[in-house]
């Protein structure tokens, strides 16, 4: 049991005893370092309950916790906060009990599963670094619901029909001289994603051209040939055209392909995966029977509208009068899919960018006038979106920065960096190589995520890749030291164990306050669905070790009760950081 779980229980007993009155939750905060105590309890929120001075409750709880509860043994009160000094043989056994828990912070499964879609991306340009953040993000947050005790699906609906598919099959039709990956040594979603850049190369020199003999920019823009094809191709796709279905599929398959290159040097994964091609007629059907239950109504012209205007958001078209789906249409069909697919779900969750927040609203408040009992846990994981020191990037205009790249420049600036920081004497080439990507990944991963997802982020490879500060390299180079230090204490023969009956030394002590924090920071992670909360964690809990590394003998005291429990407080520190980095998908070093 936690610290802050065993004083809640105690303080309200304190409150019902002294008070008479009944508490119904203990607000805590950090003890602040200027004043005694190990953990603090806010006197204010009482006086909802308790009437009287802060200071006075405060005082009279503190007696009653020290006289009573054994793990108290002092209090101090300053204004509305009541302090209190913590035995250390409660940290001790809290620390034998962790040590005893297996997969420590991690919950059995039980309950409902929930499903987490992720990536999406369209089939016209390779993942770039807005994919990126989305897929971190997804990943993450799977790993970090699954560690908190619920089955997770991860999911992807793959965008890969549309107007903008068929630009890139055009142009290639037009320009590419049959090319292939095979032939240009080109990942199939680049060679496609080149094949979108040139379309929109060859419709804007077409919209020039119109102008200059008298059109309208807007006529122009309507009336380029390019465009008009690329319409025409769309229609044959859609009426089922052998040789248009036949082109489609070619060149879907050489960007799947490619996707699944760059999903695994990410290292991230997906369970099932749903095509826009086969879930694009799905919820007409849904949209009748919404009909029927007065969800629903029909306009004079045959088109079908959702009236959310009580709950502060406007009309909503689901069928255009033509009998036409709109994206609604298909995303209320896909969800209900979903759950028949998988019938245990009892939630979504939807990593979709910010722009998407009002869609999101809408899509998730018809469904729960549909009355699906699952709908009431539908949850859009909205991010913002991530900017470079050289601006936007822009997809048809080829100024994106490609995954695959960015990977790549991350694993060199880690190489350099190691190189010049002269950390890797004695690896092979083979060694560094896979050091410089585990560096380097943690880097890309660990300053994305660290930031809460609804922030706007500018991302600086070079600065992500810094061995000192908030950083992925930082911790992982915390989590080797640590390893050699255990591997030093086998050496010595050292035991890795607890001993009960002794005093801590004040940096051991502010170490165990916070790993025993682990488990709880998993569950608000879960809860909040953001990655950054153990991001964040994991660093305070390094920054606590280095600082317990500096001020504290581990090997050097020739006390052998001092060193086995150094040694052992620092295999489970070792264990938290993989554990917890294990939840962002980033791999720790043994050596560096």
């Amino acid at each position: 049991m936690s610290l802050q779980t065993t004083i809640e229980a105690h303080v309200k007993t304190a409150v019902s005893e002294i008070f008479d009155a009944q508490l119904p939750q203990v607000e805590f905060q950090a003890t602040r370092k200027e004043f005694e105590g190990d953990i603090t309890v806010v006197v204010f929120p009482m006086l909802r309950v308790v009437k009287g001075n802060p200071v006075q409750i405060g005082t009279q709880i503190g007696e009653y916790l020290v006289a009573k509860v054994d793990e108290v043994s002092d209090f101090n009160v300053v204004k509305g906060f009541l302090n209190l000094v913590i035995v250390d043989g409660f940290y001790v056994k809290v620390f034998e009990d962790i040590v005893a828990t297996n997969d420590y912070g991690k919950t059995a499964v039980e309950g409902d599963a929930v499903m987490v879609e992720y990536s999406s991306p369209n089939t016209n340009k390779p993942l770039h670094l807005g994919h990126v953040r989305n897929v971190l993000l997804g990943y993450s947050v799977s790993e970090i619901i699954k560690a908190a005790g619920s089955k997770v699906y991860k999911t992807q609906i793959i965008n890969d029909r549309g107007i903008h598919i068929c630009k890139s099959m055009l142009a290639w039709q037009r320009f590419g001289n049959e090319e292939t990956p095979e032939s240009t040594g080109l990942k199939g979603d680049k060679l496609v994603g080149n094949y979108y850049v040139k379309f929109d190369q060859e419709y804007k020199k077409e919209i020039a051209a119109l102008i200059t003999s008298g059109k309208s920019e807007e006529e122009a823009k309507k009336e380029a040939p390019l465009l008009i094809a690329a319409q025409g191709m769309l229609r044959k796709w859609e009426a089922g055209d052998e040789e248009v279905v036949g082109l489609w599929k070619k060149m879907n398959q050489w960007v799947y392909d490619g996707f699944e290159v760059t999903y695994k040097n990410i290292g991230v994964d997906f369970d099932s995966y749903y095509y826009e091609s086969n879930t694009y007629l799905l919820g007409k059907d849904n949209i009748e029977e919404g009909l029927k239950k007065g969800v629903f109504e029909k306009d004079p012209d045959g088109s079908v509208w959702c009236d959310l205007t009580e709950d502060g958001l406007d009309r909503k078209i689901v069928l255009r009068a033509d009998g036409t789906a709109v994206y609604m249409t298909q995303d209320i069909g896909t969800a209900i899919q979903r759950v028949k697919d998988h019938p245990d779900v009892g939630g979504m969750i939807y990593t979709v960018g910010n722009e998407q927040d009002y869609h999101f609203q809408v899509l998730f408040l018809i469904l729960k006038r549909l009355g699906y009992e699952w709908a009431k846990n539908l949850f859009h994981l909205s991010y913002g979106m991530v900017d470079l020191p050289s601006g936007k990037m822009k997809s048809r205009e080829g100024t994106v920065v490609d995954a695959d790249d960015l990977i790549k420049e991350v694993t060199q600036t880690a190489g350099a960096i190691s190189e010049e920081l002269g950390k890797l004497d004695g690896y092979s080439e083979e060694e560094k190589q896979k050091l410089y990507k585990i560096i380097g990944l943690g880097a890309l991963k660990y300053y994305i995520l660290k930031v809460d997802p609804k922030k706007r982020i500018l991302f600086d490879p070079k600065e992500s890749v810094d061995f000192q500060g908030n950083t992925g390299p930082f911790i992982q180079y915390t989590y080797a030291r640590i390893q050699s230090i255990l591997r030093k204490a086998k050496e010595l023969d050292v035991p890795f164990e607890i001993t009960t009956d002794r005093v801590l030394h004040p940096k051991e002590k502010e170490l165990l306050k916070l790993i025993q924090e682990y488990p709880t920071t998993v569950k608000l992670a879960a809860t909040q669905k953001s990655p950054a909360i153990i991001a964040n964690y994991t660093y305070d809990v390094v920054k606590e070790y280095n600082s317990f590394f500096q001020n504290v003998q581990i090997l050097g005291t020739d006390n052998i009760k001092d060193q086995s429990f150094r040694v052992a407080l620092s295999e489970e520190v070792g264990k938290i950081i993989k554990s917890a980095f294990g939840l962002l998908g980033i791999d720790v070093p043994e050596r560096m």
